[in-house]
């Protein structure tokens, strides 16, 4: 797998992928999350390909005192073959060299199979209450 910086030609790409692999919320625009991400450390939004098809993604932040990974995704016919793990040891290793002491990740708790995947690169349960508040209101 090639793993670059997301361009805006990938955007159809990335959008669909995240589709199909059950990502997207109504109350989330992808575009609009994309959009933002972009104005915010674009380089941290990577891609994954094979053979010239975008089939991963993932996008990485940090803000000076944490760094996060939200829409880690590998297309469904993709995965299961260490596409994933490659994109978050590239990521986890462009944090740390931005000075990133530690990474965070939210996980809907009923995804036994994602929470597994954490588990075995070594993310633990830190046993805190994730909380949200909304700044711009629903669709």
């Amino acid at each position: 797998m090639l793993i670059r910086a997301y361009q805006t030609f990938d955007e159809a790409d990335v959008v669909a992928l995240w589709q199909s692999c059950e990502l997207t919320r109504p109350w989330n625009d992808p575009y609009a999350d994309i959009a933002r991400k972009l104005r915010v450390h674009p380089n941290l939004f990577l891609v994954g390909e094979v053979q010239g098809l975008l089939m991963a993604s993932a996008m990485f932040g940090y803000e000076g005192h944490r760094g996060w990974v939200n829409y880690l995704a590998v297309s469904p016919e993709h995965q299961r073959q260490g596409h994933a793990k490659a994109l978050m040891q590239h990521g986890e290793a462009l944090l740390l060299a931005s000075g990133c002491p530690k990474i965070n990740l939210q996980v809907r708790a009923s995804n036994v199979q994602v929470l597994a995947f954490y588990e075995s690169l070594g993310y633990r349960d830190d046993q805190v209450v994730s909380m949200g508040k909304r700044l711009i209101p629903d669709l």
